[in-house]
């Protein structure tokens, strides 16, 4: 059913403010006639009426303002039954923060191509959830940690016990303030229940304090991953700094994956910190050729000055950092259309290798390749289109769920390819901090050509700064075998570690490592450990 059309209870809403409107007018009427005054030429009559007229177009009005209302917020919000292969986005919102997010998420969706419907949380019914596959949840916390009042039908119904929830995929988008002692606590009780029904996370719950842009944006970084579709438009443009790429250096020629790189970013303007675990958000732009391609394509000069949204800039500028327009579609049209009407490229995520004391922001990035061999957007960017010297629009973004212990507590590290950036930053700052109970998992594709910051990371073993070393080669000749192999061989250790209260942090590929890795420690610990460790912020993730 197509939700801008009146229903019947709008026909019958609309009805009742004519008929109000039109007794108010018969009232006038009687009124007069009671005091003996009806008379068409009597004085006063046309004033009362006029008023009795006013009276009922004012009725009619407002009426009318009401079921537009209804009817907009109908259109804005659609809650269409699902279909059990559909992606079914669902929300509980208290004031219509996380209505709108849930409608945007469902946007994003339907821009990638895939079937999604939007269903209030409270509207969820057991059948349609035991039938749905994947189910994004975008839930806002009110108080001190309650949930939004639309949800309690949820809760009384269905949240009491744990379901049998093994087909479910899902996403959590939970809104909160940490104002509040129970920061997002009703997200932190969905999640639960939905790990303690089966239930396979596509993703690391994301938590927005205050409306946090960045965490929503990382949400829509997950959006993009889990669409397949890596130019989904940012809600809300990043505020960028200007850095200089100082350094590019390949660290696995010949290697059977994609080319790997380490890329070393000093700021422009002032000092920036960060602390290890934190994330960066890169504004990509398309390489010089293309850009210069599409212009002489479309016969326009690129060196013309074009001011739109409060910069002015070169329209050769304004392409580099946007989506290219189709040919067809600016045929004609001046550099100031063509420009108001260009969407900007949307930023990539990556995690910080360094610290601020290694004198420059190090990253690891591998070159990924589209289906017509092209490089990717933000990867094509960092390792080939940018020039070394050139300037890097680039923003920190903190990642609070990442960061080291404060203690001294024992520290395993796991992770696999790229993952090992997020790990090589914890592991400097935990040596600063003279903290050397380290075991680090790692695993590649091949020793011989896979192995990054080798010589840095067999230094720290000489020393002592690793107190464990336990690597793990796909490709690699002999036994082949994955992080997770590495960690269920080691499971005596494992227990030894955790009840000497370690903190497990793993970070790297979602696909396959992240939930093979969680499945060991469920099979060596067992669920309640291991879910008492997330609890007390002993299992941490950072996966993509």
């Amino acid at each position: 059913m197509s939700t801008s059309t009146t229903t019947s209870a709008d026909r019958s809403a609309w009805g009742n403010v004519a008929l109000c409107g039109l007794l108010a007018l018969l009232a006038a009427c009687l009124l007069r006639m009671h005091a003996d005054e009806w008379e068409w030429h009597a004085p006063g009559t046309a004033r009362w009426l006029a008023a009795a007229a006013a009276l009922f177009l004012w009725s009619a009005f407002t009426g009318w303002v009401a079921w537009s209302r209804r009817s907009a917020r109908r259109t804005q919000m659609p809650t269409q039954v699902a279909r059990p292969d559909d992606t079914l986005v669902v929300f509980a919102s208290q004031t219509g923060t996380a209505g709108q997010l849930a409608l945007q998420t469902m946007q994003s969706l339907q821009q990638a191509g895939k079937r999604a419907r939007l269903l209030e949380l409270g509207a969820l019914d057991d059948d349609l959830l035991q039938q749905a596959h994947q189910v994004l949840f975008v839930v806002s916390t009110t108080g001190e940690g309650d949930a939004p009042d639309s949800a309690a039908p949820f809760i009384t119904r269905t949240m009491r016990e744990p379901m049998v929830l093994a087909q479910l995929r899902y996403g959590l988008l939970s809104l909160g303030d940490s104002d509040y002692d129970d920061f997002c606590g009703f997200g932190r009780q969905l999640q639960h229940w939905l790990q303690r029904s089966g239930a396979t996370p596509l993703f690391d719950a994301v938590e927005v304090d205050h409306g946090d842009a960045a965490a929503l944006r990382h949400w829509q970084h997950h959006l993009a991953l889990f669409t397949g579709v890596a130019d989904l438009p940012d809600w809300q443009r990043p505020d960028y700094q200007r850095w200089r790429l100082v350094e590019r250096r390949l660290l696995n020629p010949q290697s059977l994956g994609g080319p790997c790189f380490h890329l070393a970013l000093q700021p422009l303007e002032g000092q920036v910190s960060w602390q290890a675990g934190d994330l960066v958000e890169i504004g990509p732009r398309h390489a010089d050729a293309t850009v210069e391609h599409w212009l002489a394509a479309q016969g326009l000069d690129g060196q013309v000055v074009v001011a739109c949204r409060g910069q002015r800039a070169a329209l050769r500028e304004w392409l580099a950092g946007s989506h290219l327009p189709w040919h067809a579609d600016v045929t004609g049209q001046a550099a100031e259309a063509i420009v108001a009407q260009l969407q900007a490229l949307p930023h990539r995520e990556y995690s910080i290798a360094s610290l601020p004391s290694d004198g420059a922001l190090h990253l690891l990035v591998r070159r990924m390749q589209r289906d017509d061999g092209s490089p990717g957007i933000g990867s094509g960017w960092l390792t080939q289109h940018a020039a070394v010297h050139g300037e890097i629009a680039l923003r920190i973004r903190a990642n609070a769920g990442f960061r080291v212990p404060e203690t001294g507590r024992p520290l395993i590290l796991i992770g696999n390819g790229t993952g090992l950036a997020g790990l090589r930053a914890l592991l400097k700052a935990r040596i600063e901090r003279r903290h050397l109970r380290n075991w680090l998992l790692f695993g590649e594709r091949q020793l011989e050509r896979d192995f990054y910051y080798r010589d840095e990371i067999e230094s720290w073993l000489r020393q002592g700064a690793i107190e464990r070393l336990d690597l793990a080669w796909s490709r690699g000749e002999g036994q082949r075998a994955y992080v997770q192999d590495r960690l269920r061989e080691a499971t005596d250790a494992l227990r030894a570690w955790v009840e000497d209260g370690a903190a497990i942090y793993v970070c790297g590929s979602l696909d396959g490592m992240a939930p093979g890795v969680d499945a060991v420690l469920r099979e060596a610990l067992g669920e309640a450990i291991v879910e008492a460790l997330r609890e007390q912020g002993r299992y941490r993730r950072d996966v993509y």
